[in-house]
């Protein structure tokens, strides 16, 4: 008898860890080999958000993957576990206050001898150890865990750099010259060999220590807002629902409501969940999940959408979906997902250190061997050997970025830019597609009154004022748009469900609304408007009494002033403009040839789900994508595109996922955003040019022994002079 085999199979599961003591990209690199390492596991790391996204097999738990991170030399929470390091953060600031506090008075009085004080050198070291020792702690031990690792990132030479400086001056004070009564740091710049018993470098062990501190600051400050996309977007749904039961309500929270509830929702409310109407119609406002202005008519059997609001009457839904299965809370896995599997950006200034921090130390190795084997002396070869350090000690490179940043985003702020961080400043430089979404990007984000068209015979502006009149008493997002001007008072207003409204106005009995409200046809004139309103995108109502219609009314969601110059200066940029929405493909067509965008580059009548897929296959396509938008269907997009651009007149979800936000809500600001972003970047190069250039000149001067303390010093203070004003040219951009 043949034994039948069951067939085994691979069961999957995902987790996100936060993982936390990653201070550069190598560090993020590490962690991913290590979890790769296990069987069944597929891990990638983000060091800009901080998170490991791994899929695994049966057979390996969460715990152990925690278990891998942390022989890694770092920490990881499970996601029950996870919240928001602010005790982490409020510990940097904190380090970074005292340093900076401490820190100031040591290099003034090192650089200016007539702050030289008899037994100055002692007041500096009593202000320099604890920054060195205390703020410079992370670097310390990231350089420990580094060294137990075997290998070498920028804190390993910030830390060598800083305690080497500080061991040498604790040397020269107690057991050199240089902690006699009335030493002075002469201000010379002769290159000479000495022995370096009169030498300290306190300024450079404190200077360095606090530059960097406020780097690793900005960068957190920059980092910890990740993961707001995510709450923004679930903080939208309901908080409680009224259930019916028996026909009477009950209120309960959200979470307790279950598949097949009925629920009631009143005009104004948020629907609680994913449902189908049971009794009542309404106009449902979907623009928080869609960005569209228009709302949708919805009456028994329609599907309708947690987080939408019913602006009308009394719904009766059926739940169809809760909790994670709902729509909101599938975007937000969207979000979620795109900012998981963004490219990592690795800093330029770590691209450099993986080359140049092996080389200084092997090069500091190498001057203390070659000077003790010259005979030289220990001082001698010593003081070299730091020396060599201690040039290449980063300190203009601490500022390259940071002051860059500070002064770049300073200046964004002033002129309606928002820029999240250094990584958002390298996608800028790729981006040659520049995705646009309609609603609220390109057009107002809401209706307006385009037209009125009178029936031959008729006043336009009688028309006008008796539709305004009735239109005044509805809520309705569409009648707001009529509802001009100071419109005489209605009487007898009702609504005709799914057909318009009806009052009485100066004694006529008026009608707004669907062309079947009115009775009879059409006359041939406001039937070819009707047709022509349809052809341009716009939304008509028919305007009726007195059994006769008498004009038509048309609304649309009007262009901004400023979306076709926005559309030319984006062209000027290189980038190739895509118009995207959800609306159909008539009114899409319409705005984008009221902008100057080809038809062929239009996308329309895509779901809000679908946006990201846009983005994606665009990207296949080999374009580098920047996507502008403002809505919460935007914000998975926002997060996928190589670079996200967020209207801030828009959704805090958008805003949240986006790299870039435009406060004013202004398009043009879209193309200043790009080339700020690019100057910046530009100017980081630079900075990161010089920061090293100066370094690498004076390494051979070092290494030789012939480097006088105060050129060293000289130098490097010229270096982040010379950063500093380099990055404050960006305060000119017009």
């Amino acid at each position: 008898m043949a034994t039948r085999t069951e067939p085994v199979i691979d069961r999957r599961h995902t987790i996100e860890l936060s993982i936390t003591g990653m201070t550069c990209a190598s560090c993020a690199n590490r962690i991913e080999r290590k979890l790769n390492k296990l069987d069944g596991v597929a891990a990638t790391v983000n060091y800009a958000t901080e998170k490991a996204s791994v899929s695994y097999r049966d057979g390996v738990t969460p715990e152990q993957l925690v278990e891998v991170v942390a022989t890694a030399g770092y920490g990881a929470t499970l996601p029950a576990e996870s919240a928001e390091p602010v005790q982490e953060r409020d510990d940097l600031r904190d380090r970074l206050l005292i340093s900076v506090a401490l820190a100031v008075p040591v290099i003034a009085m090192a650089m200016v001898p007539a702050l030289q004080f008899p037994n100055w050198q002692w007041l500096s070291l009593t202000l320099a150890a604890p920054v060195v020792v205390y703020g410079g702690s992370p670097f310390h031990r990231a350089a420990w865990t580094n060294l137990r690792h075997g290998a070498a990132t920028m804190d390993t030479l910030i830390s060598l750099g800083t305690l080497a400086a500080l061991g040498w001056s604790l040397w020269a004070l107690f057991f050199g010259t240089a902690g006699v009564t009335g030493m002075t740091h002469p201000f010379t710049f002769t290159i000479e060999r000495t022995d370096g018993s009169g030498n300290i470098y306190l300024e450079a062990a404190a200077g360095v220590t606090a530059f960097i501190l406020a780097g690793r600051y900005f960068e957190a400050r920059a980092k910890r807002r990740a993961g707001s996309a995510l709450r923004a977007l679930l903080e939208l749904g309901a908080k409680d629902v009224a259930v019916l039961t028996d026909g009477r309500e009950q209120r309960v929270p959200v979470e307790r409501l279950a598949v097949g509830d009925l629920f009631v929702v009143r005009p104004g409310e948020k629907i609680a969940t994913d449902g189908v109407v049971e009794e009542g119609m309404s106009a449902v406002d979907v623009s928080l999940l869609t960005g569209e202005p228009v709302p949708l008519e919805v009456g028994p059997g329609d599907q309708v959408t947690g987080g939408t609001v019913n602006t009308s009457g009394r719904l009766v839904v059926r739940a169809t979906r809760v909790g994670a299965d709902t729509q909101l809370a599938q975007m937000a896995a969207l979000v979620a997902a795109a900012q998981a599997g963004k490219a990592r950006v690795q800093r330029l200034a770590d691209r450099i250190s993986g080359v140049f921090v092996p080389v200084v130390i092997a090069l500091a190795v190498g001057t203390l061997g070659y000077w003790l084997g010259s005979g030289a002396g220990p001082a001698a070869a010593f003081t070299a050997a730091v020396a060599v350090l201690i040039i290449a000690c980063p300190c203009a490179l601490g500022l390259a970025t940071p002051t860059a940043l500070l002064v770049g985003t300073g200046r964004g702020a002033q002129l309606g830019i928002l820029i999240k961080g250094p990584e958002v400043l390298e996608s800028t430089r790729a981006v040659d597609t520049v995705v646009l979404d309609k609603t609220g990007t390109v057009t107002e984000g809401r209706m307006t009154l385009a037209d009125v068209i009178p029936a031959t015979g008729e006043d336009r502006d009688q028309v006008l004022r008796l539709a305004a009149a009735v239109e005044h008493a509805s809520e309705h997002p569409i009648a707001r748009a009529i509802a001009v001007g100071d419109p005489p008072p209605v009487t007898e207003f009702a609504g005709i469900e799914g057909q318009g409204v009806r009052g009485v106005v100066d004694g006529r009995t008026v009608l707004v609304g669907r062309p079947e409200l009115v009775a009879g046809e059409l006359p041939p004139e406001l039937a070819a408007a009707l047709r022509d309103a349809e052809s341009l995108g716009r939304t008509a109502v028919v305007v009726g009494w007195d059994g006769a219609a008498r004009g038509i009314i048309t609304v649309a969601d009007a262009v901004k002033a400023t979306s076709p110059e926005a559309v030319r200066r984006l062209r000027t940029l290189g980038l190739t403009p895509v118009l995207l929405t959800g609306d159909n493909e008539t009114a899409a067509r319409a705005v984008a040839a009221a902008v100057g965008i080809s038809a062929d580059q239009v996308i329309a009548g895509v779901l809000p789900s679908g946006k990201v897929d846009v983005v994606k296959r665009l990207q296949a396509e080999g374009r580098t994508v920047a996507m502008v938008g403002d809505g919460v269907n935007d914000a998975a997009a926002l997060a996928q595109a190589d670079l996200g651009l967020a209207m801030g007149t828009g959704t805090d979800a958008a805003i949240q996922a986006a790299d870039l936000t435009l406060v004013r809500g202004d398009l043009r600001t879209a193309a200043d955003a790009i080339r700020l972003a690019r100057r910046t970047l530009r100017v980081i190069k630079g900075n990161l040019f010089w920061a090293f250039a100066y370094n690498v000149a004076a390494l051979p001067l070092a290494a030789l022994g012939l480097l006088n303390p105060m050129i060293a010093g000289a130098a490097m203070a010229l270096s982040s002079a010379f950063v500093v004003a380099n990055s404050l040219r960006l305060r000119a951009f017009r």
